[in-house]
């Protein structure tokens, strides 16, 4: 969604977990730690014997003060953070001031689009609970942390307690290695995951993203390998942090966070194994996020338009690649080519930051020689539809490539709409070809 509102929960219910023996200090801001400890309990006295956990596991064992937890168990958790926004925040707040009270703390400075701004903002920490009044709030997941989407009801409730209710679930692990070709992106992999599991194939698991690969991708190609979790039913995607989160957070927090990362004797539901060096650039065709296709198979696809935005594809880092694919081309567009950046950040990025090997040009430099529609105001813009004067709905039945999250019947304006999801080197080729294109075509 548009702007945000993000929260503290109430101080009080949010007691930290006493670490005997478990802390090592590594930075400032950073704590590694092994599983929570919080007894003396021994298990040599008791019979009992603890086993490996997830990510995940880990991070809700904390927040919930147990020492132990598994799928399936129902824990009461203490949340971190908690983001609503334009659509959900007042539904959300009219709870917590008929049942908490009439003060709230609001941050009331428009940002963007809450996933990318919650990340700029620095609220997205290794370690922590970070629940939002949107689906997509998983796209958080990237810093290593927990981060799933509630409802309006729930996010009442944690505004005036700091709790919330959840089962545990289990982990679906998805192992990339292998390098990086250099016409592929974050969106294709998650494409290809969705394509292989369906859109009910991790229906309320957690899915955890390891390998070479993964380790390669900067934070915001990580942030839409997590965001799209959610279009395979999953309840969380997680990334272990490591030196590409903490040098991110680094002049965006102060506030201390404690990384798990999954023990080795951990016990996953399934595990996924992808060479991403043989993959291609890959599309999902309407109307279904796992409808995958190799973009070459839809050479011949004729477009009507390109949309590049949203909290998936508006990011800085998906501009610049779009600008790359632009640059190579010399070309002009031959389609309405729409960009809608996520927040003011990213806007001003596109003004000011010089594309590699451009010869100093900005994104919007080439933009405009491109052809291009010029960069709007940050907003969700056509990506979940909305009334019809909104900026780049489809308000006829359009063809349109984009590098939002949905493809469903409607999802972007009108209900029989075509919509291509794709990277945003897929979807800038597309723009200059007018059919779906393969980046290949321009990235030699």
């Amino acid at each position: 969604m548009a702007s945000s509102l993000v929260s503290s929960p109430t101080s009080s219910f949010l007691k930290k977990i006493a670490f005997h023996k478990c802390k090592k200090q590594v930075s400032k801001k950073i704590v590694s730690v092994m599983a929570p400890h919080q007894s003396e309990r021994k298990t040599y006295t008791t019979g009992s014997l603890k086993t490996g956990m997830t990510m995940t596991e880990k991070i809700l064992a904390r927040a919930s003060e147990k020492q132990q937890l598994s799928p399936g168990d129902n824990v009461w958790v203490n949340v971190d953070i908690l983001m609503t926004h334009d659509v959900c925040g007042p539904g959300s707040i009219g709870i917590f001031k008929k049942e908490f009270g009439e003060k709230a703390k609001a941050n009331p400075d428009y940002k963007g689009v809450c996933h990318v701004a919650l990340a700029q903002e620095g609220h997205c920490r290794p370690g922590e609970v970070l629940l939002g009044t949107d689906s997509h709030t998983c796209t958080a997941g990237a810093f290593g942390q927990f981060a799933t989407g509630i409802g309006n009801t729930d996010a009442g409730f944690v505004l005036g307690t700091g709790k919330v209710l959840l089962k545990v679930p289990s982990t679906l692990r998805f192992v990339m290695d292998g390098e990086m070709p250099h016409y592929l992106l974050a969106k294709d992999l998650i494409l290809q995951i969705i394509g292989e599991i369906s859109v009910s194939g991790a229906t309320y698991k957690s899915m955890e993203f390891v390998g070479t690969t993964v380790e390669s991708l900067n934070m915001e190609e990580r942030m839409t390998l997590c965001n799209m979790v959610v279009e395979a039913g999953g309840k969380n995607g997680v990334v272990p942090a490591d030196s590409t989160t903490f040098k991110y957070l680094e002049d965006k927090t102060t506030v201390p966070y404690e990384p798990v990362y999954s023990d080795a004797q951990a016990s996953f539901l399934s595990e996924y194994r992808f060479d991403i060096s043989k993959l291609e650039p890959l599309v999902a065709k309407p109307h279904s996020p796992d409808n995958r296709a190799l973009a070459r198979e839809c050479k011949d696809v004729k477009i009507d338009r390109v949309y590049i935005g949203s909290c998936t594809g508006g990011k800085t880092e998906d501009f610049l690649a779009a600008a790359k694919v632009f640059l190579a081309s010399g070309k002009k567009v031959k389609v309405p080519t729409f960009l809608v950046p996520a927040t003011q950040k990213v806007w001003m990025d596109i003004y000011t930051l010089s594309v590699p090997e451009s010869g100093g040009k900005t994104c919007s430099q080439i933009f405009e020689e491109a052809g291009c529609d010029t960069p709007a105001s940050p907003s969700c813009g056509a990506c979940l539809g909305g009334p019809k004067d909104t900026y780049a709905r489809m308000n006829e039945p359009k063809v349109c490539v984009s590098t939002t999250n949905r493809n469903f019947p409607g999802r972007m304006g009108h209900k029989e709409g075509q919509i291509y999801l794709a990277s945003p080197y897929t979807a800038a080729a597309s723009a200059l070809t007018g059919y779906v294109t393969d980046p290949r075509e321009f990235l030699c």
